[in-house]
């Protein structure tokens, strides 16, 4: 991290995160590429490993897709108090950039989808709602694809990882043609990573 976040910084993370959840269709996963450029290239309050390796590590977990939030909120934080050896200050700066950024990207859209989702079930013959939920997917789908990129493209040791690309390309076709259920992708994943394969 180049530079601890100050108050007006947690602002902006938290109005950054804010308005990202109002553009996280599909979940929070598809806006991760505008995350990475606030958080790394931006401000380099996180380095690349800790981005990738908190979507990893929240992707490899049981539970929602969202804790990835939590964790680049929690490294931001104890990026801010020195890192994990700095002592108890800096885990508790952690804990504040968890919730900073998970309240800021739950509520907005939690709001939203509650009221959008009250009005469309009403609503859901018109052909506005039947519209506007063949549209979104188009927009999910270049959301996840731009994630992914993001994720292979992280190394950016092409000549040293075209293994990890090759598998990024044999998982997007797999999970395009067939009905293999994700987990097992992703423990065949974790499994070359544990070989060493990749």
């Amino acid at each position: 991290m180049t530079a601890a976040p100050v108050a007006i910084d947690w602002l902006q993370l938290f109005l950054h995160f804010l308005t990202l959840s109002l553009l996280a269709v599909g979940g929070a996963i598809t806006v991760a590429p505008d995350m990475h450029r606030f958080l790394v290239t931006e401000h380099g309050w996180l380095s690349d490993t800790q981005f990738t390796s908190s979507i990893a590590l929240s992707q490899a977990a049981p539970g929602p897709n969202v804790l990835f939030i939590a964790l680049l909120g929690f490294n931001a934080g104890l990026n801010a108090g020195g890192g994990p050896q700095a002592g108890w200050w800096s885990w508790v700066l952690g804990l504040f950039g968890v919730v900073t950024t998970m309240v800021a990207i739950l509520l907005p859209s939690s709001v939203l989808t509650y009221t959008a989702t009250q009005w469309a079930h009403r609503n859901r013959e018109r052909r506005v709602v039947r519209a506007f939920k063949a549209g979104m997917a188009p927009i999910v789908i270049a959301l996840l694809i731009a994630t992914g990129w993001l994720v292979t493209a992280a190394h950016d040791q092409p000549a040293r990882d075209w293994r990890l690309w090759l598998v990024t390309a044999v998982s997007a076709g797999l999970v395009w043609r067939t009905r293999l259920h994700l987990l097992w992708l992703l423990g065949a994943g974790g499994a070359l990573g544990a070989l060493g394969w990749l």
